[in-house]
């Protein structure tokens, strides 16, 4: 039988949740819209509808979304040739991969950012497959991701595990009833992750990788 991990890729495989909050940050400001970091911080790993409606409210102008949406992808454009992969990001997906397991990245970006990301991870010979927000009709915390994640890889969810940074990954993690391990590199505290449903937390991928024996993927 298949088992898959699936791994959220912004903040968990590549350090790219504070380039993303500068990029939303310097496009709500462009808008109009005062928003501090700390807060955009917060809604990083949402897909950008459901981070506007989070920052902005249902009330918002939704009629500039698609202005606020593409300035973001704009700024954040500029950095796709130097994106920073985790450490030891693609040695755990290789580790994982000669294991077993269907490696399967569910993640928000698509087109040039996705191509961008996986340039950075350097592993496309272990990723299974990709799952991104454009296949489903809800992303994180919504379970569709996921579950998508897990369709590609044809693994059942009770043997399948979700590595993510945010609350937004544990919360769809859990709903698709997936284990799901947390990591601390995307900036959001343990104790958040935990509470959003996080069952063990480690620092980054090189932690995650010099404790597989005693993790969920043992």
């Amino acid at each position: 039988m298949e088992r898959a991990a699936v791994f959220d890729v912004d903040g968990t495989l590549v350090d790219t949740n504070h380039l993303h909050v500068t990029a939303w940050w310097e496009a709500l400001r462009q808008a109009g819209h005062r928003v501090p970091m700390h807060a955009v911080h917060r809604a990083v790993g949402l897909g950008s509808g459901d981070l506007l409606a989070h920052l902005l409210g249902e009330d918002r102008d939704r009629g500039r979304d698609g202005e606020i949406s593409a300035a973001h992808k704009t700024l954040y454009g500029q950095f796709f040739d130097r994106l920073p992969p985790l450490p030891d990001a693609g040695r755990l997906l290789r580790r994982l991969h000669e294991d077993g397991w269907a490696v399967v990245l569910a993640t928000s970006a698509g087109g040039s950012e996705l191509a961008a990301l996986r340039r950075a991870i350097d592993a496309d010979d272990a990723i299974t497959a990709t799952a991104s927000a454009d296949d489903v009709s809800e992303g994180k915390p919504a379970p569709d991701p996921v579950e998508h994640a897990l369709e590609l890889a044809g693994a059942p969810a009770d043997h399948s595990v979700f590595v993510g940074d945010t609350v937004w990954d544990m919360r769809a993690g859990a709903r698709a009833g997936v284990r799901r391990v947390g990591v601390l590199c995307g900036g959001i505290p343990r104790a958040d992750l935990v509470a959003a449903g996080a069952e063990m937390i480690y620092d980054d991928p090189a932690h995650l990788l010099a404790a597989l024996p005693e993790s969920p993927f043992a």
